[in-house]
Parts: structure tokens; C-alpha cells; sequence
């Protein structure tokens, strides 16, 4: 197994709608590795709530998203979060990864992809559609505990 990584001091996660796979990501990572990283979340675009199968599956391991509101790129920088003030962009998707690294192509930043599934329009009843938002919420921790160690929480 290699060696974790540092924790970062500030981390933001995207993905295409701020509405499943960085929410869950931002939420796990907060439940994992507490208050020592600032996380937050974003979208290419923020044209949709937050997934109910994604607050499912969280509250199913104690993270609570239903409080999430999405927001896109454009709205965090609105809303005054400067994007060159995180360490880390962990991109979810190949599009929040194209997005990430033309926003941040003026900043030394570094931007990381992980291919997370995207669990929507997958499966036909409730419980495959929740089985196939867990095996991305269980792909998100798998990547987590890979870069930075087992959560605090676990140890």
C-alpha cells in the first residue's frame, strides 16, 4: 500500500452539477479527516438540488448532505471563495476536470482527476439505484483512504 499523502489544508471537489458525486465526496472527506481541511464543493454548473439517492447513501454511514446547497464555479467565485486559496482540486468528472484546469491555468494549483462513476440514470429499482450510488460513495472512500490514510475517526 503507498504511503498516504499530507492532508492538504484546504481541498475543493467537483463534478458536473454539485448534486451526487462531490457532495458525497466533500461530506465523507469532512466526517474522515474533521475540522484540519477546509473542504467545499462545486459544479461545472449548479442546475440541480442535491441527489436524494446521495443523502441516502451518506446517512447510511453517518455523513448528512441534506442541508447541501449546490453551487457552480461561477457561484463560488461570487460568493467570494477564490479558488486560488485551496491546495488541491480533486476533479469527479472529465468536464469539472477540463473547467478546474482553465479556472486555475493562472494559479500554481494543482488539480487531481478520479474517475468516480456517475451513479445517475443507473438502475431500475430503488434499491439499484441505491446500490449504484454506494458503490460510488464506497469508489470516493476507497480514493480517499488511498491518498490520505486511514480516517481519523477509524484509526
Amino acid at each position: 500500500m503507498a504511503v498516504a499523502c499530507e492532508l492538504p489544508q484546504s481541498v475543493l471537489f467537483c463534478c458536473d452539477h454539485n448534486a451526487v458525486r462531490s457532495p458525497m465526496a466533500e461530506g465523507l472527506m469532512k466526517k474522515f479527516y474533521g475540522t484540519d481541511v477546509y473542504v467545499q464543493s462545486a459544479g461545472v454548473k449548479s442546475d440541480m438540488e442535491i441527489d436524494g439517492f446521495s443523502i441516502a447513501v451518506c446517512d447510511e454511514v453517518g455523513v448528512e448532505l441534506a442541508r447541501h446547497r449546490t453551487r457552480s464555479f461561477d457561484e463560488m467565485e461570487q460568493w467570494g471563495d477564490d479558488l486560488s486559496s485551496f491546495d488541491l482540486i480533486v476533479a469527479l468528472s472529465p468536464a469539472s476536470q477540463r473547467r478546474a484546469l482553465e479556472l486555475t491555468r493562472v494559479f500554481h494549483l494543482d488539480v487531481i482527476y478520479w474517475p468516480i462513476m456517475d451513479p445517475t440514470g443507473l438502475g431500475e429499482t430503488r434499491e439499484a439505484k441505491l446500490d449504484a450510488y454506494r458503490q460510488t460513495r464506497d469508489q470516493i472512500i476507497s480514493h480517499l483512504r488511498e491518498r490520505w490514510g486511514e480516517p481519523k475517526e477509524m484509526q
